[in-house]
């Protein structure tokens, strides 16, 4: 054998001289050869004919049609009583009552012929924020007196409901600071630097406490127990009692916790909205901060809203049935809606299984259901006037050629575009 340069000898005994130096892998990006990575995974892959979709449609629509009417019965049973006093403070006479216009009153009872009759006034008065147990003058009082057909099962929830207030702004969702709700002491400059931008750093060496854009613009009316006129005389009126505790959610709770021990309340101040509640606008010893452990009206306007148009529970009752007759309500109306042309509701309402009023849900069970019955009966009436031949080709798109190209002189389809090739 010949030991030639390019001979088969030396090339393996330059690769027994070579032996030391181990094989590099060729890198290669081929999937590995699995099911998964191949994609021959298992697949159901149904063949869709008249009849499985027909019988499909009409189940549908036997399903959701009833579901829909339980849900709209369900919702017809919530007894709601819903008043707009946005315009109180200019609209309402001081000297006595006087009707409301209809357009502020939404009610809906099972006696629908029983008139609400509502009526309103305002006065002013001298109100005292228990939070700082300071009193401040000149307040606008609103009172409501309307008449409730109906007795109202407990529980009865009381609501207030804000228009045009856009709480779902990415800037406003993210102004606050998680540390300083759940009780840690953080420095000012920590603050100032957090997402409670710009109501963070107060200037001076100060810092807010609750600091950031949603513990600022809290809604600040302050709403009393509805009480029930007997008489003409205030002696014998009936307070309906109703609980402000009850009203956050138990996960709601566990986020928030009382101000640190070592708060040094020279450093600290409240929202600019919070400061006239206190005496010079400042925390103090005697004015502490509020407990936000125990502040589930805070809680409550703390988990914002996803809509321009939503309503937070204020009160609740669940035990006392709120009996049919005339009641009179009072409300502090501090918290000015025309600033961004809104509006501002108070609501009485019950509940169902389902939860409160709303015919929404059930108007969509109804409507898919009856859409669904009614393509169901149009492609059976098709199917069975004119129906099409399972697995003909002649249907597919590339079997039927343009203008009179369409078959041959056979009859059949033209051999050019069942090829997928346009005819010249």
């Amino acid at each position: 054998m010949s030991d030639s340069p390019g001979g088969r000898p030396d090339s393996i005994s330059s690769q027994q001289h070579d032996g030391d130096k181990p094989t590099e892998k060729k890198k290669s990006r081929r999937p590995a050869n699995t099911a998964f990575r191949q994609q021959r995974l298992k697949a159901w892959q149904p063949i869709l004919t008249p009849k499985t979709v027909l019988p499909l449609f009409f189940a549908i629509g036997i399903i959701f049609a009833p579901i829909g009417g339980l849900l709209l019965y369900a919702s017809s049973l919530v007894q709601e009583l819903k008043l707009d006093y946005t315009q109180c403070y200019k609209e309402a006479p001081e000297s006595e009552l006087v009707p409301m216009d209809n357009k502020y009153v939404t009610a809906s009872f099972k006696n629908s012929n029983t008139s609400i009759s509502p009526m309103w006034r305002r006065e002013l008065v001298d109100h005292t924020y228990p939070a700082a147990n300071n009193t401040l003058k000149n307040q606008t009082r609103c009172i409501l007196q309307f008449n409730i057909p109906e007795d109202m099962k407990p529980p009865v929830l009381f609501y207030y409901q804000l228009n045009n207030f856009y709480q779902n702004h990415r800037r406003y969702v993210n102004s606050f600071s998680p540390e300083q709700l759940k009780g840690d002491l953080l420095d000012v400059a920590a603050v100032g630097s957090s997402n409670c931008k710009p109501l963070g750093d107060a200037g001076d060496g100060k810092a807010y406490y609750p600091c950031g854009l949603i513990a600022n613009s809290m809604f600040n009316d302050s709403f009393a127990n509805p009480v029930k006129i007997t008489s003409g005389t205030t002696k014998n009126n009936e307070t309906y009692f109703m609980s402000q505790n009850g009203i956050a959610w138990a996960s709601d709770k566990d986020l928030y916790k009382k101000y640190p021990k070592d708060m040094d309340f020279n450093n600290w101040i409240p929202p600019p909205n919070w400061q006239p509640q206190y005496p010079n606008g400042r925390y103090s010893a005697e004015h502490p901060p509020p407990d936000l452990s125990t502040d589930e009206h805070f809680m409550v306007w703390m988990r914002t809203a996803g809509l321009p148009t939503f309503s937070k529970l204020y009160m609740r009752s669940d035990n006392a049935t709120m009996g049919r007759g005339t009641y009179s309500l009072s409300i502090i109306a501090n918290f000015r809606t025309d600033v961004f042309q809104g509006e501002k509701s108070v609501i009485i309402t019950t509940r169902t299984v389902i939860g409160g009023k709303n015919n929404f849900l059930g108007i969509a069970y109804v409507v898919v259901g009856g859409i669904c019955i009614v393509l169901g009966v149009v492609f059976t009436i098709t199917h069975l006037i004119k129906p099409r031949k399972l697995g003909d080709h002649t249907y597919l798109s590339w079997n039927n050629a343009p203008g009179g190209a369409k078959s041959n002189a056979m009859g059949g389809p033209a051999v050019g575009m069942s090829t997928g090739r346009d005819i010249a």
